[in-house]
């Protein structure tokens, strides 16, 4: 087994955790503690529906601090919802943001800190690692799922709507000053919705630990992350107001987030967001329906880590051979139980694999993949799992 313990790496988690049941209680003092006195409300219609932006905005009115909402984040948040979250900013003066649900709002509240604090008026100069360079003004995440881990990540992901294709803006300095992860908040979110992100934080944590670039803290993070969420996912799904599995499941998505974001992801996302980019499909959902199959074609590249993959999954295996296919058919299995829709169930035209696959290749993640991946391999791995059943 290769620990990476050999090669250089940083390791820098610039976020304050605050975690627990009725964490939420919380978000007017470490906002004040924090500095924060006007904030921008980034949020999304569905969350609002659901009462749990409410519930922010009642604590901010109890300690008598004035906010401005924008709920206009769409899923797969787009550029325009950034600049127009931007743009309010600027009108209102809010000199900081709270960023209330799941990955879209709180991924588009760190490119909307990117726009404020480069005095720009459009996000896509800032595409790639190395772009933003100025501290975004202060920022509080409160997730509302247990799955995209973005509360605790240095990435933003954001569609092009212009070139129609997904850009990450990856800083240090996007990353949110303080998370307040409360368990409660998840209660709510539908059986459907906590399958797709319940995997998708699964994909995060495989994808971090067998990256190319993984490395020793957030191999550990990855390993427990998985632990927790095979062991939890199907009691949330069945039961959601099992808080424990609730619990579990948002430590599990946190520790994946620290994970990849300290690595990177690999070919899941890359298929993922080129299906996000050209039809607009759900990014949980799309990474939940690819993740057994592009582990099963990385098999023979890293059968050691899938075999600690399997490990930490409780599976027990003789050979590492054997327990690298036991994790792969464990994570089919668990897209099964939970009731994943199946790719050929989605909006998907094969006459576009093409195209998709090439956008992939051209992702940057490409590289991290186990397995050296061409258009090719893309264009295959999208014709075997359409026809998977």
């Amino acid at each position: 087994m290769n620990y990476n313990c050999m090669n250089p790496f940083t390791f820098t988690l610039p976020t304050k955790v605050v975690y627990g049941v009725g964490a939420v209680a919380h978000v007017a003092e470490e906002l004040k503690n924090a500095g924060g006195t006007y904030p921008l409300i980034v949020t999304d219609k569905g969350i609002v529906k659901a009462g749990i932006t409410g519930k922010v905005l009642k604590l901010l009115e109890e300690a008598n601090i004035p906010y401005e909402v924008y709920d206009g984040v769409e899923a797969n948040p787009k550029d325009v919802n950034a600049e127009e979250g931007a743009r309010i900013a600027r009108e209102k003066g809010c000199d900081c943001m709270i960023a209330v649900g799941g990955g879209s709002p709180i991924d588009c509240a760190k490119a909307i800190g990117v726009l404020l604090a480069h005095h720009a008026e459009y996000i896509k100069p800032y595409e790639g690692k190395t772009a933003a360079t100025l501290p975004n003004p202060l920022l509080i995440t409160v997730p509302t799922t247990s799955g995209t881990g973005s509360e605790l990540t240095f990435s933003s992901v954001i569609t092009d709507t212009k070139n129609h294709y997904k850009m990450t803006v990856k800083s240090p300095y996007t990353a949110a000053n303080v998370a307040v992860c409360d368990p409660e908040l998840t209660l709510t979110v539908p059986a459907s919705v906590t399958a797709a992100t319940g995997v998708d934080a699964l994909t995060h944590a495989i994808e971090g630990f067998t990256a190319t670039c993984s490395e020793p803290m957030g191999d550990a993070a990855a390993l427990y992350a998985i632990e927790l969420i095979s062991k939890n996912l199907v009691k949330a799904v069945e039961n959601g107001n099992d808080l424990t599995a609730r619990s579990n499941m948002l430590m599990g998505s946190m520790l994946g987030g620290i994970s990849f974001s300290h690595a990177d992801v690999a070919s899941v996302h890359c298929i993922a967001e080129s299906l996000g980019s050209m039809y607009d499909l759900p990014h949980g959902t799309c990474n939940a329906i690819f993740l057994p199959y592009v582990m099963e074609y990385n098999m023979e590249y890293c059968k050691e880590r899938y075999a600690r993959v399997a490990t930490a999954m409780g599976l027990t295996w003789e050979t590492v051979e054997e327990g690298a296919k036991k994790a792969v058919e464990f994570v089919k299995q668990l897209t099964k139980d939970v009731k994943l829709p199946t790719f050929a169930s989605l909006n998907a035209d094969p006459k576009d694999f093409q195209k998709l696959a090439e956008m992939s290749y051209k992702n940057g993640s490409n590289g991290s993949n186990p397995r050296p991946m061409e258009v090719e391999d893309y264009v295959k791995l999208l014709e075997i799992v359409y026809a998977a059943k």
